[in-house]
């Protein structure tokens, strides 16, 4: 079993009972922070571990960050190590909203921290609901395992890199809000509506079918090249709203083949805290 970007339902069904296999629920709510976990002590995929995004895969917010900050490499090491995933783990993370919270821990997982076998499952809680596959309330008993890891600080920029490698045009920002909250039209979460100057909008829906699954390889790998052009996918850094819906895009290129782009973990809800003239 080895799955490094996506896993579809009927090969993860089929594999429940590896040994080495590590599941993560990561169902969340920006609004209601606590119902993710309590959608995962009702119901969740057989021997599913929770992963809380402000907990687990973030770190406090401070003046100066986002709303979704990296936490300590060394802290969240640890919290996987007492979730039993070690580095024979083939893990799996799903949610709710067609992996965009289940790709945070993705990213954090394979590109970060260099564990390849972590893959997202495609449709999510509500293909595996639908498809009557198993499920049950069971809190799994977990036996913590090694995880030894270094922490892959190139994977990722901080606002003033983002700020220079914009101006000087040897970046492209993509940026993976709706159209409407790039354009300012809508900002239902941060205080500053709008999008950083220079900035490209692709939403993350672009990467979905109607069934909420991710699209098929080879239509991803056109639509991005078709997007970004010439432009060589390691000089393509992906934002959002704070860092964690934007691995969406990043995971969706990875998939098709383009590999090598990173990530602005502080995005645009920290970009407008450190930033005089932040908005466009």
């Amino acid at each position: 079993m080895n799955y490094t970007t996506l896993i579809d339902t009927q090969s993860l069904e089929a594999h429940l009972d590896e040994p080495d296999l590590v599941i993560v629920d990561c169902r969340f709510d920006l609004m209601q922070p606590d119902a993710g976990r309590q959608e995962w002590q009702a119901s969740h995929i057989p021997n599913a571990r929770y992963a809380h995004l402000d907990h687990d895969l973030s770190s406090p917010v401070t003046p100066a960050t986002g709303r979704h900050p990296l936490p300590d490499a060394n802290t969240f090491i640890a919290w996987l190590e007492s979730r039993g995933i070690g580095n024979d783990s083939q893990v799996v993370a799903y949610d709710a909203t067609a992996g965009g919270y289940a790709v945070r821990l993705w990213w954090m997982l394979s590109r970060w921290l260099g564990h390849e076998r972590v893959a997202v499952l495609d449709g999510g809680w509500q293909k595996w609901t639908q498809e009557q596959r198993p499920i049950d309330a069971h809190v799994p008993t977990v036996t913590p395992a090694r995880f030894e890891a270094r922490a892959d600080d190139s994977q990722w920029l901080g606002t003033p890199a983002i700020k220079s490698g914009v101006a000087d045009g040897a970046i492209r920002l993509v940026d993976a809000r709706t159209a409407e909250r790039f354009r300012g039209e809508a900002e239902p979460i941060d205080p500053v509506a709008g999008h950083v100057p220079g900035a490209v909008n692709y939403p993350l829906q672009q990467n979905l079918g109607p069934d909420g699954c991710f699209l098929p390889a080879d239509e991803l790998r056109r639509r991005y090249r078709e997007f970004l052009g010439d432009i060589d996918s390691r000089n393509v850094i992906h934002m959002c709203g704070s860092g964690v819906t934007a691995c969406h895009n990043l995971l969706a290129m990875d998939h098709a083949g383009l590999t090598g782009s990173r990530l602005y973990p502080g995005s645009w809800s920290e970009w407008i805290r450190t930033e005089k003239k932040p908005a466009e």
